[in-house]
């Protein structure tokens, strides 16, 4: 098993590149998005993989971070999602956006994406909705908790999509957003300002 992979990109197609490890060149099947953001210099890139066997093929699959990784995994446990359909929704979505919109029952936005029809979408949304709920609060603890460099708006922004992915409607949300970085005083770091909002809702009892 190929769990992690770190080398130079000497070749990218449509979906894929080929990353070169001391010689050896791995193909590797990748979202969209992680082809537009590799590094035009050569530095090296470090790709978390997954091995998908099957009798008539063998393939990688490669993603940016073991969270990303870690969502792969849970779309291809739902009946119907093959490898190249939960490509299809990680190249459609960042991964906290995809959460997100699981997690809050938007069948309607996966069937945007190519492969993905209405009952397949509803078969995601009903099978990983509260698993995504969890993933989309954690990703947005993540960015928030990402140190003094982080400004108000994006800070403000974060939190409230961590409350949204909990299921809390995006007025409240904001209410609540609002207040804990106001009680703060700017001192609170991000998991503490989610803390003080849930607190918040908690008293006002909204959902």
């Amino acid at each position: 098993m190929i769990a992690r992979l770190t080398g130079k990109v000497v070749s990218t197609d449509a979906g894929s590149l080929v990353l070169d490890v001391n010689g050896v060149g791995y193909l590797a099947h990748v979202p969209l998005s992680l082809l537009a953001a590799l590094p035009e210099s050569s530095a090296n890139v470090t790709l978390y993989t997954s091995m998908v066997v099957r009798d008539d093929d063998i393939a990688l699959y490669g993603f940016r971070s073991e969270a990303e990784l870690e969502l792969f995994r849970r779309l291809t446990s739902v009946t119907g999602v093959g490898p190249r359909v939960a490509l299809s929704m990680l190249s459609a979505f960042e991964g906290h956006e995809l959460a997100r919109a699981i997690s809050s029952n938007d069948a309607k936005a996966l069937t945007l994406i190519p492969g993905v029809g209405p009952k397949l979408a509803q078969r995601v949304v009903l099978e990983l909705g509260d698993a995504m709920a969890q993933f989309a609060f954690d990703q947005a603890v993540q960015r928030v908790d990402s140190g003094p460099s982080a400004v108000r708006s994006a800070l403000f922004e974060d939190i409230v999509e961590a409350l949204v992915g909990l299921q809390y409607n995006r007025a409240d949300a904001r209410r609540a957003a609002e207040k804990a970085i106001a009680a703060s005083g700017g001192s609170a770091d991000g998991p503490a300002l989610i803390r003080l909002a849930l607190n918040s809702l908690s008293g006002e009892g909204g959902r």
